[in-house]
């Protein structure tokens, strides 16, 4: 097989790969919020409007599902990214430069998941493609440049 013909055939699933990406983000994150508000899965909750657990998980919960079913998917991404982006710096990065040194591996790794959504969109098997609100139907296999010739 060519790498063209590899390429394209990538290609023709992107939709489909970014909204199992979209999923998957959005119910890890979904249950990072959980289990601070709830105090499950092996962690304590916080206590209810406790600055800035509590409320990081309440965006973790909302917009983990929003992600998750795909509705509102960019702009829960923004604000979830930008979540992650404060607890980065604000907790993670007065211990070390890198995120391997100072704990901060999964804020910073939902902070660029997130905003890879906020430019890209839902993808496919989102609730925002059923409603016909678009999301997913322009082809993100191509530049813009080149869709439009």
């Amino acid at each position: 097989m060519s790498a063209a013909r590899l390429s394209d055939r990538l290609s023709s699933h992107q939709p489909l790969v970014l909204g199992l990406f979209r999923i998957v983000l959005g119910l890890l994150f979904a249950s990072e919020g959980a289990a601070t508000i709830f105090g499950i899965l092996g962690r304590r909750s916080s206590p209810v409007g406790d600055w800035p657990f509590w409320y990081a998980g309440v965006i973790e919960l909302v917009c983990g599902v929003l992600v998750l079913l795909g509705a509102a998917t960019r702009s829960a991404a923004f604000l979830s990214s930008g979540a992650m982006a404060f607890a980065y710096f604000t907790e993670h990065q007065k211990n070390g430069l890198f995120p391997l040194q100072n704990g901060g591996l999964s804020p910073a790794l939902f902070c660029w998941g997130f905003l890879l959504l906020v430019f890209f969109g839902p993808g496919a098997l989102s609730l925002s493609a059923l409603a016909g609100r678009g999301g997913a139907t322009r082809d993100t296999a191509r530049p813009v440049a080149e869709q439009a010739l």
